[in-house]
């Protein structure tokens, strides 16, 4: 898989070096990032970031999901992870997620990332529509998904597992610019 770049940050697949750097990044989101996924904890382990890491280069090779890390561009910080997955290729349709460490939040890592990663689903994978689900009280991520310019499309009922129960949650789309 091609690495996606920028200025800011650069996006490709985690490998076992990163290992441990990841473990921090996740560790030290607990409070902001853990909010929404409950995988963010504090008692991340080297295992589950070395499971992780494993089940997203499967996914890469059978191009079915492309969960990815996001690096600073200008010293290769993990900075978090964005993914497009969820790919229904009879559709054309895709998944954003994202997230980005604490130590890194606020400075425009996460707009820069879905920039990068919807022209990927847009030009490499041919989607012609993504969706980022938000659960309806994370108004950060809301705002961050407007800024990219998707559109708010129905709060969808039930439509995200959220700590084993379901949660209503907010339905984003882009599309690719029309000429």
């Amino acid at each position: 898989m091609e690495t996606l770049k920028n200025a800011l940050v650069t996006i490709k697949p985690f490998n076992d070096s990163h290992l441990d750097e990841f473990v921090v990044a996740v560790r030290e989101s607990e409070k902001t990032v853990g909010q929404w996924m409950p995988w963010c904890t504090s008692d991340y382990s080297i295992d589950e970031a070395r499971f992780w890491f494993k089940y997203c280069q499967l996914n890469i090779d059978n191009k079915s999901a492309y969960d990815l890390g996001i690096f600073l561009s200008e010293n290769g910080q993990i900075a978090g992870g964005i993914s497009i997955n969820r790919i229904n290729r009879m559709d054309k349709i895709g998944t954003i997620g994202y997230w980005v460490r604490e130590s890194l939040q606020n400075q425009g890592i996460a707009s820069n990332a879905v920039e990068l990663i919807k022209t990927f689903g847009f030009d490499t994978l041919g989607l012609t529509r993504l969706e980022i689900i938000i659960l309806e009280d994370n108004v950060i991520s809301q705002r961050l998904t407007e800024k990219a310019g998707a559109k708010l499309e129905c709060l969808a009922r039930n439509r995200l597992i959220f700590n084993d129960s379901p949660r209503d949650a907010f339905v984003y789309s882009l599309i690719p610019k029309r000429d």
